[in-house]
């Protein structure tokens, strides 16, 4: 399977792992809110077919407001649009953080020409040369559609006993550690003390204990010590 991940390192060290969205989700995204923009405006359309030439100017200014307004509007508040959101999509700059109303309205303002000739077969194009997915807009305003990460739920080891550490551990060691906490629940006791005992001269003790120092470390990592 081709994974077309990629990592970024913030500057407080933190690799931030980001997943742009094909053109697949995407356009069925786009589908639902098509059909929500269509479902106001023919509400609009009923509510005011009987208000004569006032209702049709209502109607062309909701009309213009909901073609360039909808998509800005749910991405500074929301991060996405909600049909963005049903396919768990959001909105970000290149370099991972949330977008703004500048970023929005500049990647927005450029649909007109990802729209080109028909059809958004310039935005299609576009999206299918790019690594990262991105359309005309998105190649403007520094912007790209990923997947939204779930904060990480560390629910598969408990700890018992909690022995106080003190290593400096470098950022690698850190996820390692969580790592084998978090799967130490398929693990049998047998192998958790055999990967655990390959770090003996970091935890200066063995076995069981060496287990129970590794879950605790990792609990104190993720907050749940």
């Amino acid at each position: 399977m081709i994974d077309n991940r990629y990592a970024l390192e913030t500057p407080e060290g933190i690799d931030i792992m980001l997943t742009p969205a094909g053109i697949g989700v995407r356009t069925m995204a786009f589908v639902i809110d098509l059909i929500i923009r269509g479902a106001i405006l023919f509400a609009a359309s009923m509510a005011l077919q009987f208000t004569g030439n006032m209702g049709d100017g209502l109607f062309l200014i909701l009309l213009f407001c909901i073609e360039w307004f909808y998509p800005v509007l749910f991405e500074i508040y929301r991060g996405a649009t909600p049909g963005k959101k049903h396919y768990g999509l959001v909105v970000v700059y290149d370099n991972g953080l949330p977008i703004t109303l500048p970023g929005s309205m500049l990647r927005n303002l450029f649909r007109s020409i990802d729209i080109l000739p028909f059809a958004y077969l310039s935005g299609f194009i576009a999206i299918l040369c790019s690594k990262q997915f991105k359309r005309i807009g998105d190649h403007v305003a520094a912007t790209m559609v990923v997947y939204q990460e779930t904060p990480s739920k560390v629910e598969h080891f408990t700890v018992d006993e909690l022995p106080q550490t003190t290593l400096s551990l470098t950022l690698e060691e850190q996820q390692i550690i969580v790592a084998y906490a978090e799967r130490s629940h398929s693990f049998s006791q047998e192998r958790l003390q055999e990967l655990a005992n390959q770090l003996e001269p970091m935890l200066e003790c063995r076995g069981k204990e060496a287990v129970i120092k590794l879950k605790a470390m990792a609990a104190g990592l993720v907050g749940k010590a």
